[in-house]
């Protein structure tokens, strides 16, 4: 992957605010959620699941974190799935 045209403080420095907006959010879903009626059961949802490992990928040093994070949440691919006719693509 090409390195993009600003050096890594700059990209902190433009990209911060909106960083920190996201994660503020996230945090306040996941508080809503464990605050709200049935929580213990959506504990063991698969969506739960996909987040955590979401944000595990987050933090865990690695590259490639978009891609990776993009898999989790993404279908198998289908080789039979069903493509529109040639006109309407």
């Amino acid at each position: 992957m090409p390195p993009i045209p600003m050096d890594a403080e700059a990209v902190l420095d433009r990209y911060f605010l909106e960083m920190r907006s996201k994660v503020l959010d996230l945090g306040a879903a996941l508080d809503r959620i464990e605050r709200a009626d049935g929580a213990e059961r959506v504990r063991q949802d698969e969506r739960m699941k996909q987040l955590q490992d979401g944000i595990g990928i987050l933090v865990d040093g690695g590259g490639d974190r978009a891609t990776r994070i993009h898999m989790i949440f993404a279908d198998e691919y289908e080789p039979d799935w069903p493509r529109p006719p040639k006109d309407r693509q």
